[in-house]
């Protein structure tokens, strides 16, 4: 089964896209912040990382996006944001970020089923 990792503070998002990655088989496990997070992935090991940006600090996804390559973690990572909502800048096609994918917030469940089943095929 398919393990998809979420690293969100926002408990109502992390339970609308647990439901949605559910309902097509997918396996969730979650972390409110960067730090759990850091400890989920390494302990989880999931095939997919969802990350917000803005958590207990203003950077928190960019972080841990940076410290999973930094520490050799090859799982793809698609950012689940709103931060280009609130900064006026459009971070989807910077190459400065580790990450797969750019998803803006709210995220469209067939859009994400569809990101994730790509990189899925790519393994």
């Amino acid at each position: 089964m398919v393990k998809v990792a979420i690293v969100d503070d926002d408990i109502d998002i992390v339970d609308a896209v647990k439901l949605i990655l559910t309902a097509k088989g997918f396996q969730v496990v979650s972390a409110t912040n960067a730090n759990d997070g850091l400890k989920l992935i390494e302990t989880e090991k999931p095939d997919i990382i969802l990350l917000d940006v803005m958590m207990e600090e203003p950077d928190d996804g960019f972080y841990l996006a940076m410290k999973l390559r930094k520490i050799g973690i090859s799982t793809p990572i698609f950012l689940l944001t709103s931060v280009s909502k609130v900064t006026g800048f459009d971070y989807s096609g910077s190459e400065a970020l580790p990450i797969e994918e750019f998803i803006e917030k709210p995220v469209q469940s067939d859009l994400l089923i569809e990101k994730i089943n790509k990189y899925l095929g790519q393994r």
